[in-house]
């Protein structure tokens, strides 16, 4: 039955004459673009990096090449659109995909099967997942020119669904699922991924939270001693113990803060106030902002609390965060907080458009793994896009867009004896642009 599918068949006529199919164009991709995913992972050793977490640190010298080789197969994989280890064994002949990996594309052997690159997946440790991760964080440092001098980090766990019973899996009232709910990391200004950690399908602890916030610091510090960090999240990261932890480490953070009565009720007479001025000026709605010091129960201390008020015909509606911040209410609720919601947009890109919540693993330290291959290919992404020209519409380009359009392009490759010609579409329409990104990440050497 597998055969018989490949066998010539025909379409409807063209102008009169007959149209026959068949799949028998011989060295051809689909997927000429990863060409220049090559120079690009080559500019940012992201396999080197995450195959010397593989081996033993007084052996740091010998890394296995061919570790090297299919760590880069899997992130050009995931970046093509290509998320699952199946399609290893349909592309391991492809000819692109073999010159990405530094083979001849007819002559050379090819690419590895699915099961070796299951193996792959399975094979890594927790605490050789571990150093991948803390490698992850030094490439983002090492992604700046110059340290900077302030940076927020957005910090949100978001839904994985589950479709068996993985480890760590767990059944979440609030989606009505059985899912993990990994934490993303992000730098807030670049979108630069900083951590992706695999979790428990529940709301994050404050003993959890505050173990994140206070690795991550550390490793970041460990590279950028003076750069001011602050910390953004929802409610549910407004920790306690997170945020005495980020007091005594000189950290800064702004919290989403959940309402309670107590809050309410120190707001009755500005919310009365606020309700009747918009009625009497005929408004849509009016908002107004205010800032006090304010102790919960299970704080160590007071904390500065902002509040954002706004009186509709809908009714009435009242909002808290908590932050070691200082400024206005209006700039740090308005500016500084409501900017977070450009995480979800970072979190689209990882989850959705790189399939990222493909852990069907049995075990979690391989879906962990997933995830930091997963964060790999948004690296290659992300720094194509970096480089395309900031005033054009690419510099905002969703990944999707970039895929269809960069790296989804046919290509026929011939292999001679002195040269490998790739030719691409002499309709392509963004032929100008793919030109210009690869000579701005083309690698001297072979």
């Amino acid at each position: 039955m597998h055969d018989d599918n490949l066998l010539p068949f025909s379409l409807p006529a063209v102008c009169r004459k007959k149209v026959g199919v068949a799949f028998d164009g011989g060295s051809l991709s689909s997927d000429g673009g990863v060409l220049v995913l090559r120079d690009v992972e080559r500019r940012l050793g992201l396999a080197e990096r995450l195959a010397g977490c593989l081996v033993d640190r007084r052996d740091a010298a010998r890394i296995d090449h061919e570790m090297i080789e299919m760590l880069r197969w899997r992130m050009f994989l995931i970046a093509a659109g290509y998320e699952d280890a199946d399609d290893c064994d349909s592309l391991r002949a492809d000819p692109v995909f073999k010159m990405a990996l530094g083979r001849l594309p007819e002559s050379g052997a090819a690419l590895c099967s699915q099961p070796t690159m299951s193996r792959l997946e399975n094979a890594p440790t927790k605490i050789e997942v571990a150093r991948m991760m803390a490698a992850m964080i030094d490439l983002f440092c090492a992604s700046w020119a110059r340290p900077p001098q302030a940076i927020t980090l957005d910090i949100d766990d978001t839904l994985d669904r589950v479709h068996g019973h993985q480890q760590l899996s767990l059944f979440n009232a609030h989606y009505d699922e059985r899912c993990f709910l990994p934490i993303h990391i992000y730098e807030a200004g670049s979108g630069k991924p900083v951590a992706v950690i695999l979790r428990p399908g529940k709301t994050p602890g404050g003993a959890e939270v505050r173990a994140i916030v206070k690795h991550v610091t550390r490793r970041l510090r460990r590279h950028w001693p003076r750069t001011r960090i602050c910390w953004r999240g929802d409610s549910h990261y407004a920790r306690p113990e997170a945020m005495d932890w980020c007091e005594a480490n000189g950290v800064d953070y702004l919290f989403g803060l959940a309402g309670n009565d107590a809050l309410d009720a120190r707001m009755r007479d500005r919310a009365d106030d606020l309700c009747v001025r918009r009625a009497e000026a005929g408004e849509e709605k009016r908002r107004t902002w205010t800032a006090f010091d304010y102790a919960a129960k299970s704080w160590a201390k007071p904390r500065r609390v902002v509040t954002r008020l706004e009186a509709s015909h809908r009714g009435f509606d009242a909002r808290y965060i908590v932050t070691s911040l200082t400024g206005s209410a209006e700039r740090l609720y308005e500016t500084d907080y409501c900017a977070r919601g450009q995480a979800e947009n970072f979190i689209k890109l990882h989850k959705t458009q790189l399939a990222s919540d493909r852990t069907s693993c049995r075990n979690p330290t391989a879906n962990q793994f997933r995830l930091i291959l997963h964060t790999a290919a948004y690296w290659l992404l992300h720094t194509l896009r970096a480089a395309a020209p900031a005033a054009s519409s690419w510099a905002g380009a969703e990944f999707t867009t970039l895929r269809l359009r960069l790296i989804k392009i046919a290509a026929r490759v011939s292999e001679g004896v002195a040269r490998i010609r790739v030719r691409l579409p002499s309709a392509c329409p963004d032929k100008e642009l793919f030109r210009l990104l690869a000579g701005r990440f083309a690698v001297v050497g072979p």
